[in-house]
Parts: structure tokens; sequence; C-alpha cells
């Protein structure tokens, strides 16, 4: 089968004119180079595309879903040529950079603002995911670098450290289990919480860890990141689970207690994923190393 982009284009116009003639001036072709595109596209997809009459031509089934990947070919093409004329300007590259919640909202703001200021010629996408879904995006080629929880799988990849990043549990001061030293998640699954949004990373891992231990959490409100959970458990509303970092940071004296998880899964830290360290991208090595340049860089593998 073979499909090129002015068979598409072409295809469209006669869609749109209803006319192969019509068709053929729109797209500056002689109606009898048209009409053997067209054939010629019939006969390589081993199907009729065009039902032809006295007044004109309409698209068979077939020809309306070719009509709908033509456009939305049409467009990640116009999205590509957008995109690529940055490089015409001296644009030198873009990182995808995917990331879990504690990375995003308490490790990487002025992080990554510091890095963009230093470098204005590289732009960086950035997104948050759950850790499972960022190691598949990155082993398959989506993503440049991923920041992942070290409680998951990343074989295939290398790695290197990024941050300690233990959870906390935290509560009202006056909560039944405020009197305690340290307390697993399965022990706190009886009481309300204060949750994250349900398609954050955090939100979705915290959901799987209460269903590993066959209950639900019991969400009397989401707040929109860490600092939203601190304000709302502080106000008496309920448990809530944020990362170390986001109480350390937080104005003391705090209106909450907070509690180690003794968990495994919750004693966790972070790391930087890729494919190949060394094949990156000049733009995204350079990221790389801003991210590396902390306590914790020394590479593990």
């Amino acid at each position: 089968m073979h499909v090129d982009l002015i068979d598409l284009r072409l295809f469209l116009k006669i869609i749109e004119s209803g006319n192969i003639t019509a068709g053929a001036s729109r797209s500056h072709l002689s109606l009898a180079s048209a009409s053997a595109r067209v054939r010629a596209l019939e006969a390589s997809l081993g199907i009729a595309l065009l039902e032809r009459g006295r007044r004109g031509v309409k698209p068979t089934p077939a020809g309306k879903a070719l009509a709908q990947h033509a456009r939305l070919i049409q467009q990640q093409v116009e999205r590509m040529q957008f995109d690529l004329a940055d490089y015409a300007k001296g644009f030198k590259g873009q990182v995808r950079l995917l990331c879990n919640t504690s990375a995003l909202t308490e490790y990487l703001p002025e992080l990554l603002a510091d890095f963009l200021v230093k470098n204005p010629a590289i732009d960086i996408e950035l997104e948050e995911h759950p850790s499972l879904r960022i190691l598949h995006a990155v082993r398959q080629g989506a993503a440049d670098i991923g920041i992942i929880s070290d409680a998951v799988d990343a074989s295939g990849l290398q790695t290197q450290p990024f941050r300690d990043d233990p959870l906390t549990l935290i509560m009202p001061s006056d909560h039944p289990l405020s009197a305690l030293c340290s307390v697993r998640f399965s022990e706190t699954l009886d009481y309300e919480y204060v949750g994250l949004p349900i398609n954050s990373a955090m939100g979705i891992y915290l959901e799987e860890q209460a269903l590993h231990s066959g209950k639900r959490l019991r969400i009397r409100v989401r707040a929109e990141g860490f600092d939203g959970v601190m304000r709302m458990v502080g106000r008496g509303t309920g448990l809530g689970i944020v990362a170390q970092a986001s109480i350390d940071r937080w104005p003391a004296p705090h209106d909450f207690k907070s509690i180690p998880l003794s968990d495994p899964w919750a004693q966790r830290s972070l790391v930087l994923c890729a494919t190949d360290f060394s094949t990156l991208p000049g733009y995204a090595k350079a990221l790389l190393t801003a991210l590396l340049d902390t306590p914790m860089s020394s590479p593990d593998n």
C-alpha cells in the first residue's frame, strides 16, 4: 500500500467539492493526472473510495474513513511544519520530561525555571503521570527523561538518583491517631481523607495502595495539590498523605500533626530514568546535568 500526501490532499479537495475536475483544479493538477492518482489510490488500497455519478462524486464508507484519517494527517503535518519552523529560526530543542506528583510540585518548579532562564533556546514539555506510565513512555521513546519512584521496576532503563521522597500522614492535632509515633497505611483506611485529584499521579498511586489493602480511600473532598491538602487537614477536614518535602517547607508552626508511614512503599526515593543517558540529544543532556546538580547525583549504573 502506497499513499502520499499529494494523494490525500487531492482526495480531500475532491470530497469537499464533490467533483474530480474541481478537486484537480484546487490541487493544481490536470484532470487526467488527478483521475490517475485516484485510481491508483483505490488500486493500492484495494477498495473503491468514490461513488461516481452524472452529477459528481461522493465518498463510499471507505472513502469517508480515509477522509477522516487524511484530515488528521494533514493537521499533524501542519503542526510539524509549524514546530520545525522554530529550528530554522535557531531553535535548538525541546525536552519531553515526565514526572510524578512530588517531583512536579516540590522539586522541579524553581529548578526548571532557573534552567530555562539560562537556556533560552530550549523548551521543556512537562507532564505529570504515574510512575508506571512514565516507564512505558520512556521505553517506547515517547519521553526523553522520566522521574519515577524507585518502588517500580525500571529494568531495561538507565537510572540516576534524584531525591529522597518519603510520604507522610498528616492529621488534625486532635485526631484519634495523633498519639501514634508511626502508622501503617492500612490502619488509617477506616478514617476519612482529604484526597488529591483523581487523575493525579499521587492520587492514583494512593488509591492503588488502598486497594492492595482490600479497602478504598474514604475521600471527603479532593484538593488540587499538597498545599491544599495541608490547609484543609489543618482545618480539621480529615487525614491526608503528602510528601515530607511539602511539610518541611510549610510555615511553622504547623496547624496539623504529621506521622511517618511505616509501609516500605512510603519510604521511597525518586530517580531519573532514560533509555540511554549517553545517547540523549545535547539539549536533553543539558537538562539532565541540571537535574543531577544535587547532593544525590551519583549514578547507580
